[in-house]
């Protein structure tokens, strides 16, 4: 008998790998955008709908982590609270709401969005990667590239999120997600996204603030909280980024 468990962490181990070995150079190439936007005072946001949103909220306010990316937050399709769920997969592939986000959202030009979106499929994160670059914002996008490019857009355009991006992260997971599958199964199962898109953006912030100490600039990192002092060191850093930090 199969051992899911073990089968299950041995795919995320070997997706992890392949990002290792093939997402070097779009990992730098986004860390060079995000310090940009760091050394030039500009601001940095992030994004994705339900599921997607997950690896932008992993982000935020996170010990250890880069405390000037803002969470942008769909009404509806920010996290899985609205009731029933299944509004929210009907509400990501409304035209025209990226735009009502985003004209609700203090993004501006030489800004960067952190977009997220699996399948890229969807009208509301192919219009958002489209509004914000034709606002002047530099858009990251981390998607599937085999997921991608195996479905339909559903957007009146055609196109799919990542051809709006300025860099594509590929989080490597096969169309429909699920790592798994059984002979006594309908369909596969285990999905691999949550991890794989996770992991690329911390290993997104780890290269930008590997790129900031090689300009010789100290990115604000926070403290955790939890440890002495913790409060007192991330104060100083809000009182001097404040001008970026929206979450607050």
């Amino acid at each position: 008998m199969k051992n899911f468990f073990k089968e299950y962490l041995d795919g995320v181990i070997g997706l992890l790998q392949k990002i290792q070995e093939e997402e070097g150079p779009a990992i730098h190439e986004a860390a060079k955008i995000l310090t940009d936007a760091i050394v030039n005072g500009k601001r940095i946001f992030g994004f994705g709908c339900t599921h997607s949103s997950l690896p932008i909220q992993d982000l935020v306010y996170r010990a250890g982590g880069l405390m000037l990316i803002n969470p942008i937050f769909g009404p509806g399709i920010g996290s899985l609270e609205p009731q029933p769920a299944t509004i929210t997969s009907a509400m990501e592939r409304l035209p025209g709401f990226a735009d009502v986000i985003l004209d609700n959202t203090p993004i501006e030009e030489g800004d960067v969005l952190i977009l997220v979106s699996v399948s890229g499929r969807n009208a509301v994160p192919i219009e958002m990667a489209q509004s914000a670059k034709n606002r002047g914002v530099a858009v990251i996008g981390v998607t599937s590239r085999e997921y991608s490019t195996n479905v339909e857009s559903r957007h009146p355009s055609g196109k799919k999120m990542y051809e709006f991006a300025d860099v594509i992260l590929d989080n490597k997971v096969a169309k429909g997600d699920a790592l798994l599958e059984s002979d006594k199964m309908p369909q596969k199962f285990s999905p691999a996204s949550g991890v794989t898109s996770n992991a690329l953006l911390h290993a997104l912030i780890s290269a930008t603030i590997e790129e900031c100490l090689a300009r010789g600039v100290t990115p604000p990192i926070l403290l955790a909280a939890n440890v002495d002092g913790g409060a007192e060191y991330n104060q100083k850093l809000w009182d001097e980024y404040g001008d970026r930090i929206f979450y607050l």
